[in-house]
């Protein structure tokens, strides 16, 4: 290798190096942290923040497991593990907020576009909240412009996440009592006419009814199983509040639309943000 070619390798993998300590020290999480839950050694950790060699297959662990999205640019003969630049959706963000809200003050743990990693598989979930036995898992939906690969990565969620969270916090041989997957989808009539259309499929994936999300959402135990539902959500009304907040899948065949589609819901949002 020449000199040149040399110091660039060099100078890559002292910017990968300093991206993944970023994102570690910003996630409040230790080396030893970020080693158990990548399943990387303690060592390997340590030598690729410091700018050493690794596997690529260690590097994409790593970066999944915080969050970030590896990426090899040849175009300037650089590298760098840096994350989507993607703008923001900013209804995809209000859901989530309203929904870690009322969650957090019942008490349980909380986490927002959280990262997991199951042996070769690696995903990240909207929001989750958990008890000691108890799973709380919630995909959040503004649009489906291809429902096929909402439905997939739905359903890597509903098979992978238990076991990789469980994994990860210890949570013993007999895993978790509870997991309540929920898909949550924006009430808008865009949603809605998707809903309408293919109400086998949906019926597929959340068959269960909304009783289970609905103890999570008052503060109580929910049943014992797993399940999975569909509600649909206005983020706009706070719940607890005496306008519904919530509509389940069984009412998607008649209930009349909050919005008409992801850009007027969207305005109603921001134009609510500014009057605070």
């Amino acid at each position: 290798m020449s000199p040149a070619a040399a110091a660039a390798v060099d100078r890559v993998r002292h910017e990968a190096g300093a991206a993944l300590r970023a994102a570690r020290l910003r996630r409040g999480w230790t080396m030893h942290q970020l080693s158990e839950r990548a399943g990387v050694a303690i060592g390997s950790v340590q030598a690729l923040e410091a700018g050493g060699a690794g596997t690529l297959e260690t590097y994409a662990r790593l970066a999944t497991t915080l969050g970030l999205r590896p990426s090899l640019s040849l175009d300037a003969g650089r590298a760098a593990t840096t994350r989507s630049s993607d703008a923001e959706d900013f209804v995809h963000a209000a859901m989530g907020e309203c929904e870690a809200q009322v969650l957090r003050r019942s008490g349980r743990t909380v986490a927002i576009d959280e990262p997991y990693q199951h042996y070769q598989f690696a995903g990240r979930a909207d929001v989750l909240a958990w008890t000691d036995r108890d799973l709380l898992h919630i995909e959040n939906r503004t649009r489906f412009p291809n429902l096929q690969d909402a439905a997939g990565a739905y359903n890597a969620k509903r098979q992978y996440l238990a076991a990789a969270l469980g994994d990860r916090l210890r949570i013993g041989p007999v895993g978790w009592r509870s997991v309540t997957h929920v898909m949550a989808c924006l009430w808008s009539s865009e949603v809605l006419h998707v809903l309408r259309l293919r109400p086998a499929t949906f019926a597929s994936l959340c068959p269960a009814g909304p009783e289970a999300f609905e103890a999570w959402l008052r503060g109580t135990p929910p049943p014992a199983g797993v399940v999975s539902t569909l509600v649909l959500l206005d983020p706009m009304i706070p719940f607890g509040s005496r306008r519904r907040t919530t509509a389940s899948l069984d009412d998607a065949a008649r209930t009349e639309a909050r919005y008409p589609g992801y850009a007027e819901a969207a305005d109603s949002l921001r134009r609510a943000a500014g009057r605070r």
